[in-house]
């Protein structure tokens, strides 16, 4: 093999990778928005709350990079953050605090499991079966709380599994930066070294070729359904600790956030293709954008609009991206 031969090779190795993408793109704005901002958009006030909000959209969004590498989708993931979070803090006075965290994660796993077994038993498209949960659980949310907010007493703020669950600071940042990264660690050695990640990656051909490989496709996709719904409820039991209260709006429009982290951090829609640290960056490079709009007094609702702009130029960029690796290799 030759010189040139080998160093294409590499090249293409590298380009593609989900996660290449995104670490470009996340640099060109820490560059961008830094300067543009005479600093201000890098500095530690500033990064505390980009990094603390990125957190719970990042464990979010890996749960949706499951759900979308097995060419499904799930759009109910906001309200079951919001359900995960009053369930925590509505149960934790009279269960305990670490009984109301397990409580919270269960009701999020159910919702998972139904929204599986409408996709997979009754054969609703994932897109109509987890919009009609999304509206289900956004509605039982705002039922729940009546126009009013739960918050975190005083015996649940003095307790170990408030500290531990999102209320600890280290060094002025709250430890749920910490359970992203332990997660996007977890789960990218699950996703790329486990049989279940290769039967996972199998699902982004088609049914049939999966099932020539041995994989249940049924099962597959429902245990996908299942681990997206914990994650969200997990996220949302972090953001309740951390800012000590939720209410009904609570992960309104996360959905959609958390969609398009995993687009922007290289996770294919056809599914096939996942990356669980791509999936955390494009998180951080959202709440990056979003912060810097602020920064820059622009009205919030620009960010919707920007948000989509991204999600389709995300598309065509790695679109085209990955077609120049292969006329180059």
């Amino acid at each position: 093999m030759s010189a040139q031969t080998a160093s294409r090779l590499e090249l293409f190795q590298l380009v593609k990778r989900p996660a290449t993408s995104v670490i470009v793109f996340t640099a060109v704005i820490v560059v961008v928005f830094s300067v543009q901002t005479s600093g201000t958009w890098i500095s530690q006030a500033n990064m505390t709350s980009v990094l603390q909000a990125s957190a719970t959209l990042g464990i979010m969004a890996l749960g949706e990079a499951l759900v979308i590498t097995a060419r499904e989708i799930d759009i109910s993931v906001g309200s079951i953050f919001g359900i995960g979070a009053l369930v925590y803090l509505g149960s934790a006075s009279t269960i305990g605090a670490f009984p109301a965290v397990i409580l919270a994660l269960i009701c999020g796993g159910a919702i998972g499991a139904f929204n599986g077994l409408l996709v997979t038993r009754f054969k609703v498209s994932a897109l109509i079966a987890t919009l009609g949960t999304l509206f289900i659980f956004r509605g039982i949310c705002y039922a729940l709380t009546e126009g009013f907010s739960f918050t975190a007493g005083d015996q649940l703020r003095q307790s170990v599994a408030y500290a531990i669950f999102g209320g600890y600071e280290f060094f002025g940042y709250k430890d749920s930066i910490l359970w992203l990264i332990a997660m996007v660690v977890v789960l990218h050695a699950v996703v790329f070294a486990t049989p279940f990640g290769n039967r996972l990656l199998a699902l982004g051909g088609n049914d049939a070729s999966a099932l020539s490989r041995g994989v249940h496709v049924t099962a597959m996709k429902w245990q996908v359904f299942v681990l997206s719904g914990i994650l969200a409820a997990f996220a949302g039991v972090l953001e309740a600790s951390k800012i000590g209260f939720a209410d009904g709006s609570f992960g309104r429009l996360e959905e959609l956030q958390a969609i398009a982290a995993c687009v922007i951090g290289g996770c294919l829609l056809t599914g096939g293709r996942c990356s669980m640290v791509g999936a955390a960056l494009g998180a951080f490079a959202l709440t990056g954008i979003q912060s810097f709009l602020v920064l820059n007094s622009v009205q919030p609702q620009w960010f919707n609009v920007l948000l989509g702009v991204i999600i389709v130029v995300a598309l065509i960029g790695d679109k085209a991206l990955h077609a120049w690796a292969l006329r180059r290799s």
